[in-house]
Order: structure tokens, then sequence, then C-alpha cells
């Protein structure tokens, strides 16, 4: 069996093992089925409701079991809470390293350690508990800007031709979109998008983190501000999404597991030196579900970020690198693609 039809077959199983395992248990023992589902202890239940109600596909498989009531507490009770604060965009000085210096650690080292021949970025593989993927380090923050759809306002691209069209070295995902009904064409932001110093798109955001972006003095700069707010602070490139994992070197406080379940995820986030970190977890795979909203805060944490936020996530997970896609991303039907999205960030010679 070739290793592309043995993805596929994952996959379905995947779609699948929320409901396989309940159905399993029940089979086996119905007690043990009706604890995990309705006993004292709350963890499966909590993450089955979390990670079912952040996909676009699969809520049913909360809702098969629970009520709206009971579905609405525990998303109360699994949630990021912020700080409140934006970045203090002082605190960050872009270093030039002109020589190897002292690694603290092995995550220093990491970033650091340049490879051969590169001195704009460094691809490091992650893997954790559930997880695995891929952090750029971008040494200078300058390269990095906001790429749009050219369809902008009718329908999203795909990553990777937004990245050619911009000869991009690398690519990511950038912040959310409208979806009505979850069959949007990706094509209208959420919130503000700035691109060079101009607003692009500018709708109402009422949802968690806000304003993610660059300042023309190329600092990651997360706050709430409109779009005319932004622009007075020097925001030169900016998406919007979130929650704010951390700010000012401040995580965020998360209750439970951050009520975004476990899914593939895309992050963003800017050392006190100016290395800019761009993480894509990939999921939806048997044995290897995603990151929740801990898992991404630790990893920024260890790699050094001074500020970090969450961008969207689930099938609009993307990172390419040279024109091609070198992270796993699932969509709804079980094809290793992404779907179409608005917005980007990406990394220009």
């Amino acid at each position: 069996m070739s290793r592309k039809h043995g993805k596929k077959q994952a996959m379905k199983k995947w779609k699948k093992v929320l409901l396989i395992t309940i159905l399993v248990l029940f089979l086996l023992g119905g007690s043990t089925g009706l604890f995990l589902l309705y006993g004292p202890w709350h963890g499966f239940r909590d993450w089955l409701i979390t990670t079912a109600m952040t996909t676009l596909n699969h809520q049913y498989l909360a809702k098969w079991f629970y009520s709206d009531e009971t579905i609405a507490e525990v998303m109360a009770n699994n949630a990021v809470i912020e700080s409140g604060e934006d970045t203090n965009t002082d605190e960050v000085e872009v270093v030039t390293y002109t020589e190897e210096v002292e690694y603290e650690n092995k995550y220093e080292e990491a970033i650091l350690k340049k490879d051969p021949d590169n001195d704009l970025y460094k691809i490091i593989e992650i893997e954790g508990k559930g997880y695995t993927g891929y952090l750029v380090a971008v040494y200078d923050p300058s390269k990095i800007s906001v790429c749009t759809t050219k369809y902008l306002g009718t329908k999203g691209q795909y990553l990777v031709d937004m990245a050619t069209q911009n000869n991009a070295v690398v690519a990511i995902n950038g912040g959310g979109f409208v979806d009505p009904n979850y069959n949007s064409l990706g094509g209208v932001p959420q919130g503000t998008v700035i691109k060079n110093g101009k607003i692009i798109s500018n709708r109402t955001y009422n949802k968690s983190g806000g304003l993610i972006g660059f300042t023309k003095d190329n600092k990651l700069i997360l706050a709430r501000l409109t779009a005319s707010q932004a622009l007075k602070k020097g925001v030169r490139d900016a998406v919007t999404f979130g929650p704010f994992l951390i700010v000012n070197g401040k995580p965020s406080f998360i209750k439970g597991n951050g009520g975004w379940g476990q899914a593939p995820r895309t992050a963003i986030g800017q050392r006190k030196d100016g290395i800019v970190l761009l993480l894509v977890i990939d999921g939806r795979m048997v044995g290897r579900p995603g990151a929740d909203m801990v898992d991404l805060t630790e990893i920024m944490q260890n790699y050094g970020a001074y500020n970090a936020a969450n961008l969207d996530g689930g099938t609009s997970c993307g990172l390419v690198v040279n024109g091609k896609l070198i992270n796993d991303p699932i969509n709804g039907n079980g094809k290793h693609k992404t779907r179409m999205i608005a917005t980007g960030f990406i990394v220009k010679k």
C-alpha cells in the first residue's frame, strides 16, 4: 500500500475516531461509555466538546450527546483569558547577530544557529504529544509582509498561489475570514487588513485577539485597535485574529484546554531580539489530532517569544517554502490540501 493511500485511510479513520471510540466503549461495556460521556470526570467530555465545536464540519459529534446548555458551559470553562495589554514595542530591539553567541538551552541553539548560506530563515521541525509541525525562524522582520487574495471580497486563493504571485520564499496563512453557514469562499477577511501602510479591508471584529501585524520599525504589534488608530501607531502590515497568547512576555491565562480543542494550528510570534517565529502545526490524523492553546503557548515560550498570537487554524493551516506546501493539511473531505483563504504572511528576499 502506498504512503499516500495510507494517509488517506488514516484520515478517514480520524474523521470517525470520536464516534468509533464511543461506539466501541458501548459495545465493550455500556457503563464505561456512559461514564466517559456523563460521569463525574469531565476530561473526555470537555475534550470531545471543545475539539468538535471548533471544527467546521464535525460539531454534530458534540451535539449528539450534549445539550446546548452543556456545550455552552464547557466552552465557557475552557477559554483563553487575555491580559488586556497591548504590546509595548519599545521592549523589542531588532538585533543582527554578527558572531556566534552562547546558547542558553537547546531552543536557543535551534533558533540562533543558522543554516549554512541562509541568513534569512531557518526551518525547525516540531513534535509534541499529539502533534507535529514546523517552526520558521525569520531573522529579518523587515522581510515579512501581508499578502491577500487577488479576488478580495469575492473569493480566496490557495496559499501556494498567493506565495507564488508575491515571489515569497516563505508563506503562512493569516487572519480569519467571514464564513456564514460554513460555505464561504474565503474572500472576505475578518476585522482589519493593512498592507504596506494602507487599509485594504475593514470590518467589525468582536472576538478574542485583535490586530496582529508589524510596525514600520518591524516590530510585531498585538492590540485592539481601529484601522485609523493602527495607522497612527505606524502599523504597516496587519491582519485580524486571536487569541493573543503572549503579550509583553506574559502568557494569557488558559482555563482548561483553552476552549479550542486539538486541531491544526498556525501562530506568529516575535522574540525580544526581533526574530520572528512562524509556527504551523498539523493534525487530524489518528494519534496526531493537533495542538491546543496550551501547546501553542508552550512552544512559543520555549523558543523565546515575547509576543505571540494564534492565527486561523484547521484547514486553513499552511506553510509554503519556495513555492511548495511542506506541511500536511487535511480538509473536511480527507484530501491533503488547504482551503482558499483571504490573507497570509509572506517572507520575501
